[in-house]
């Protein structure tokens, strides 16, 4: 079988997408975990994939699959990507779509400038919705984890963090961090994506709040490791923020591949987030 696929991707978070609407193709998680494999394969963070719309109040239904196979609610880098590639290949000629994806619509909105503007919804704080388990909602919750923070311990000690649990159509954990080059992301991070309180996982984010509009991240993505950009995680990050009163209504957030800015006033209103999405290259894969 012959795959016609795109290579893109927001702030170097990677994807390759695919077009379900002229061809029919369908991967078992094992094929999306071969093609995921930078080496042997394409290589990407995420495998995107745009079909016909599943009600007529949608322009098109949107499916994110992780690194490792596993299927994603949201993505917002995946979503401006979309846009772009919606775009180039001439299946609209909208500067406004609004995308199905497995937690509701997601709205964007191509600017003048060439940068695409995401409406990320408003973020879910209540627990059994995020999903995480506590007793009542709060700002912040303490996790234990069973790992050494480092080198001196033994690695026989428990320690408590502190994290944000927000949900922005997928789950996040953030973390307020002092520098977010010496934050502990990789071994951190896996622990607290795989944690029992996040009964599907989680994202985890480490944010360094530079100042009131302005913050540096880096985001350990649930079923990938760190990546480049994450745009819901940016979106949780400056919730995150707002929530602790350690920020305001617009916030640049600084990534390892580049810069966002995030809108939010707060209470039930939706975050808004703004960025690029660049194409990288055509291909065609036998699967």
């Amino acid at each position: 079988m012959l795959i016609r696929f795109t290579k893109m991707h927001g702030l170097g978070n990677d994807f390759m997408l695919m077009d379900l609407i002229s061809q029919e193709v369908r991967l078992r998680p094992e094929q999306i975990q071969q093609l995921a494999d930078r080496r042997r394969g394409i290589g990407f963070d995420q495998l995107l994939t745009v079909a016909p719309p599943a009600s007529p109040d949608i322009d098109f239904t949107y499916r994110i699959y992780n690194a490792d196979g596993s299927e994603a609610e949201q993505c917002g880098n995946g979503a401006r990507c979309v846009l772009r590639f919606v775009r180039d290949r001439g299946l609209t000629t909208k500067t406004q779509v609004r995308l199905g994806t497995l937690r509701g619509v997601i709205e964007c909105q191509l600017e003048t400038d060439g940068n695409i503007t995401v409406n990320m919804g408003a973020p879910i704080l209540q627990p059994e919705r995020i999903p995480f388990t506590a007793d009542e909602p709060r700002i912040s919750y303490e996790l234990q984890v069973d790992t050494p923070m480092c080198a001196a311990t033994t690695g026989n000690e428990k320690s408590l963090i502190t994290v944000a649990a927000i949900s922005m159509g997928n789950p996040h954990a953030v973390m307020t961090v002092a520098n977010v080059d010496t934050a502990p992301v990789s071994t951190l991070g896996r622990l607290v994506e795989s944690h029992a309180r996040f009964p599907e996982r989680t994202n985890v984010g480490f944010m360094e709040v530079v100042d009131r509009n302005h913050v540096r991240l880096r985001v350990f993505e649930r079923g990938v490791g760190e990546t480049q950009a994450c745009g819901t995680g940016a979106a949780a990050a400056m919730v995150a923020g707002r929530l602790q009163g350690l920020l305001d209504e617009t916030v640049t957030v600084d990534l390892p591949g580049g810069s966002l800015v995030l809108a939010w006033p707060g209470d039930n209103a939706p975050v808004m987030m703004t960025g690029p999405a660049c194409r990288v290259y055509e291909g065609h894969l036998q699967l």
